[in-house]
């Protein structure tokens, strides 16, 4: 824990005395790096126990539960509020006849701007202070993710040197693209743009309540649609966000753990999961996903996430991730994930009533008497009566003796009862056995889908944002873009019968 508080404190060092770290050069950051690692190495307390709080050692300090933070319900009252007040009703808005991609105008009905400004305003905002509203930036992030998610922003603004060399407007927001600027909400009779800067400014200016907040407007929808509707299975899963172009500045090893400093300096260097075209390591990030899976149809619904330097392992976030989905209003009782999320000791579940399953350890040997074929319990070696599951006493779990009276000769002198505890193979706080179990199991692959279509539908397979906070942005505007697009239906694949297994008719 000493090399995450000393990376903690470096970080903390170089955005307090370095605000302009960004247009230092390469040969500046180095010197500075190497500087204060060394310094705050020095002073570090070895002796001492780390007192630092979790969230900071983790990075996720701008990632935490706020007061701000609304829920569903809370979500609810507002757009209701909204809906019967007086002007609303005067102004209800419609359908801009511009829009003629039918995706783009369900998507835009969805939307209400007056919602999102009110979401995204502060104390003492108006109207009259800005010349474009928040709703126009967040429509513009979101048209991008769904529509043009493989461009970069440049590009995407017209900002491009290829663009503005032959003094061309943007192909994708320009003056001749009607229904774009119309679901954007520029004007179509005036060549106004929105530039890459503003855009850069609108997502470094979007505080993480702001986020969280839009991210539940679209889970209000989706709950409204009947999306998230009882007996649905959690999953939780993560996935590296490689961020190109990292300089490593300054490195030093102690006690075995490798304390690195890159340009970036909230990213850092981990295992990548096995691909066959890329390196076993990664410089970046990873970003932990809560998606909702229905056991049914196997449709799995990433809902929110957090973002942390890749060093980190999976399971630090998994407590961080219940906490912020109960914070916005989820029902979250079973949660089925891989090895790593393990809730061995049962923390967890006393924590926050969340059950975790997660498939058994190859490395957890059996307790002994517990048959290995159907996980049978006996009390001793010399007893072939199973024993029946009563339920959870402490962090084991408590068995009985399933002897019907006058079966066991041994009765008179055996105890009856046994405790085993808890650990990351079959005997997890959550037994392992029965079809609820098996059935959670199984699902369990469908939460790997959400990270496909991230990267590579939605454009965060290269990552065009060189800090966390725009890289946090950037993951929640293709969250509610994903969302979006799950709703609309769009996209959805329609099953056509196979003509061949028709019956022929008769002749």
């Amino acid at each position: 824990m000493h090399h995450k508080d000393i990376k903690h404190e470096i970080r903390k060092q170089l955005k307090r005395f370095y605000p302009n770290w960004q247009r230092l050069t390469k040969k500046e950051k180095k010197a500075i790096a190497r500087k204060v690692l060394d310094e705050v190495v020095q002073n570090h307390d070895f002796a001492q126990p780390v007192e630092t709080d979790k969230t900071q050692l983790l990075g996720l300090e701008d990632q935490s539960i706020c007061p701000g933070i609304m829920n569903l319900d809370d979500m609810e009252r507002l757009v209701e509020n909204h809906e019967d007040s007086v002007l609303f009703k005067l102004n209800k808005p419609k359908g801009h006849p511009a829009i003629l991609d039918e995706e783009l105008k369900r998507i835009d009905a969805l939307i209400d701007d007056g919602i999102i400004n009110q979401i995204l305003s502060y104390d003492g905002y108006s109207p009259s202070m800005r010349e474009f509203f928040p709703a126009t930036f967040l429509r513009a992030e979101l048209l991008k993710a769904i529509k043009y998610p493989e461009i970069s922003y440049r590009k995407f603004c017209g900002d491009d040197k290829s663009y503005s060399a032959h003094k061309l407007h943007s192909p994708y927001i320009g003056k001749e693209c009607k229904q774009n600027r119309a679901f954007i909400g520029l004007p179509l009779n005036r060549n106004q743009m929105l530039s890459h800067i503003q855009m850069c400014q609108f997502r470094g200016n979007l505080s993480f309540t702001q986020l969280v907040n839009l991210t539940v407007y679209i889970l209000y929808q989706v709950r409204k649609n009947g999306l998230l509707d009882q007996g649905l299975v959690h999953c939780v899963d993560s996935s590296e966000l490689a961020v190109d172009r990292q300089q490593l500045l300054a490195t030093l090893s102690i006690k075995g753990q490798k304390i690195r400093l890159y340009d970036d300096i909230d990213c850092d260097c981990g295992v990548r999961r096995k691909k066959r075209d890329k390196s076993n390591y990664v410089v970046g990030y990873r970003m932990h996903t809560l998606s909702v899976i229905n056991p049914e149809t196997g449709q799995c619904i990433p809902l929110i996430s957090l973002l942390a330097a890749a060093n980190h392992h999976d399971s630090q976030f998994l407590a961080p991730l219940i906490g912020l989905g109960q914070a916005i209003g989820l029902d979250i009782r079973l949660i089925t994930a891989d090895e790593a999320y393990n809730d061995t000791d049962g923390a967890l579940l006393a924590q926050t009533g969340v059950h975790i399953v997660t498939p058994p350890s190859v490395k957890v040997c059996l307790p002994e008497n517990v048959d290995a074929q159907t996980l049978g319990v006996t009390i001793d070696e010399y007893c072939d009566i199973a024993m029946d599951h009563v339920g959870i006493e402490g962090q084991s779990h408590e068995f009985k003796c399933g002897a019907q009276p006058g079966e066991c000769s041994r009765a008179g002198g055996c105890p009856q009862y046994r405790h085993i505890p808890f650990d990351s193979g079959y005997f997890q706080p959550i037994l392992h056995g029965s079809e609820a179990v098996d059935k959670a199991l199984e699902i369990r692959k469908n939460g790997e889908r959400p990270f496909n279509v991230f990267k590579n539908r939605e454009g965060l397979e290269k990552v065009r944002v060189r800090s966390q906070h725009g890289l946090v942005a950037r993951v929640t505007f293709t969250t509610m873009a994903n969302l979006l697009i799950e709703l609309v239906e769009t996209r959805k694949v329609k099953k056509v019968p196979d003509k061949q297994q028709r019956l022929p008719f008769a002749a």
